[in-house]
């Protein structure tokens, strides 16, 4: 398992549409997700490591965010056939158990993430009202193990700044995961 790093952020670039299945039963938009004052895109998946590491800490950031009216998307894109703990009915039991506060979402052809450009899981798009990408860092320091509890909240920050401002910080740590398991 190879730990990958994505690009720094390319301030200004739009967020792809998309259009994919929610464990919730429902059909989500790139619209139908987007807060009064942004949207965070949150590439995860159900057995990664590193997801788990940072799960407790996405559920409370995606809570926090949606009331300064960031809304939050997860999307799984791994190979379901062969990671099938990243299966559809397996992401719907997960989302249930964890009482996600967030659509979400698989995207079963991965044109989605191939459209982000996303590397790894997780992999964190951040969005203004515009629609504009602001930011592309991770969570916090966490790795394959959760940083302390009173780790800088670097995500959080970054978007509640967006949601102010617009703006993200021009300073940002790339995220750190394993990397999506495409299919052959």
């Amino acid at each position: 398992m190879v730990a990958l790093n994505p690009p720094v952020c390319d301030f200004g670039w739009p967020a792809p549409d998309f259009s994919l299945p929610g464990t919730d039963g429902r059909q989500h938009t790139l619209t139908s997700c987007r807060g009064k004052h942004g949207l965070l895109v949150a590439f995860i998946c159900n057995h990664c490591p590193y997801v788990q590491a940072i799960l407790d800490r996405l559920i409370r950031d995606a809570r926090e965010l949606q009331a300064l009216g960031i809304g939050v998307v997860a999307i799984s894109s791994n190979d379901a056939a062969a990671y099938p703990q990243d299966s559809f009915d397996e992401m719907a039991a997960l989302a249930s158990a964890r009482s996600f506060p967030f659509p979400y979402l698989y995207d079963g052809t991965q044109a989605v993430a191939r459209a982000y450009g996303a590397i790894c899981t997780p992999d964190f798009f951040g969005f203004n009202a515009d629609l504009q990408l602001q930011y592309r860092g991770r969570l916090d320091a966490s790795g394959r193990a959760a940083a302390p509890a009173d780790a800088r909240r670097e995500l959080f920050e970054a978007m509640r700044q967006v949601a102010n401002s617009g703006r993200g910080p021009a300073e940002q740590t790339a995220s750190i995961g394993c990397s999506l398991k495409w299919k052959d």
